[in-house]
């Protein structure tokens, strides 16, 4: 299955590791993170031997690259492996976690790309006709598996990494990564018929409850008995239903929607201790312990990579 050395060892290697390394990080676990100027896209470039991502999701797509050593992670029900060379494919909100799977760490770069722009390179806004389509009117397009061996979609995803890095060409970095995206849904996705209240099941839609309260309360110390209140089930079955619906617990579910809430206010401008307090955090040191097994980096330090872009 990883056969195809030529294609891996054409993957460059990523740019110098910064200088300054984040508190308890290994010397060789770094992360910079570049936004496109002009909105959408957002490259990762990283590596990572002792840290470890919790289970969490994106809204965007998640597109990447493993460049060198075994990248493992438990998505749909399963652990995978990542080799040099292979290629990451996450649908929005699909949970999933990242760490090491060897003592060498890992490197890879990773493409988080807006759904909408997705959908218009797709030519599915306003589309006609029998294809599927969101609460949004855009046609849902899946990935229909999270790891795939593709050395073109490989090359094609280094080409656009490469792009969104160059300072001053995000026009380049859009049309390398508009071409990049095209071309693995084309040869790995799918469409699927779009998420609706009428065609939930009892339980789903119970679950669909819970999640909105969590979406609405994520500032509260929510309690598990409230969330089995709102879905109407006991205590010990909320959790595992939660779960099974929605591939995460309700805890983590609630952190992931707290750090986006984090990261909105601290683009806007917010300090990180008031982000903390309004966000649902005990404090700000709470929020960077939380932040930093999501994103892979500190509050501030995302903000700063942010910023830069």
């Amino acid at each position: 299955m990883h056969a195809g050395n030529d294609a891996r060892a054409a993957l460059s290697p990523s740019t110098a590791a910064p200088t300054t390394l984040q508190p308890g990080t290994s010397p060789r676990d770094w992360a910079e993170m570049r936004p496109l100027a002009s909105g959408g896209v957002t490259l990762l470039n990283a590596h990572f031997t002792q840290h470890r991502f919790e289970r969490h999701s994106h809204e965007t797509y998640s597109i990447g690259v493993t460049r060198s050593g075994v990248q493992t992670f438990a998505c749909r029900g399963a652990r995978h492996a990542s080799l040099a060379g292979d290629v990451i494919l996450f649908n929005p909100d699909e949970p999933h976690d990242g760490s090491r799977g060897t003592e060498a760490g890992f490197g890879y770069s990773m493409l988080y790309v807006d759904a909408a722009l997705v959908h218009a390179w797709m030519g599915d806004r306003g589309a006609a006709g029998g294809g599927a389509h969101d609460r949004s009117g855009m046609a849902t397009r899946y990935f229909k598996a999270p790891l795939v061996h593709d050395p073109q979609g490989a090359l094609l995803l280094q080409q656009a990494v490469a792009a969104v890095a160059e300072r001053q060409e995000s026009l380049h970095g859009e049309e390398y990564t508009a071409a990049a995206m095209v071309a693995l849904l084309a040869r790995h996705g799918e469409l699927r018929r779009p998420w609706a209240a009428t065609s939930l099941d009892a339980g789903r839609a119970r679950m669909a409850l819970v999640r909105e309260y969590l979406d609405a309360h994520f500032a509260d110390d929510v309690t598990v008995q409230a969330l089995a209140t709102q879905a109407g089930l006991s205590r010990a079955h909320l959790t595992r239903a939660f779960t099974a619906t929605y591939g995460m617990a309700p805890h983590a579910y609630l952190n992931m929607v707290r750090i986006r809430q984090a990261q909105a206010a601290l683009r806007q401008g917010n300090a990180v201790a008031d982000v903390a307090a309004a966000c649902g955090f005990a404090d700000q040191s709470h929020l960077t312990r939380r932040f930093k097994v999501q994103v892979g980096m500190a509050p501030g330090r995302w903000l700063s990579h942010m910023q830069a872009g």
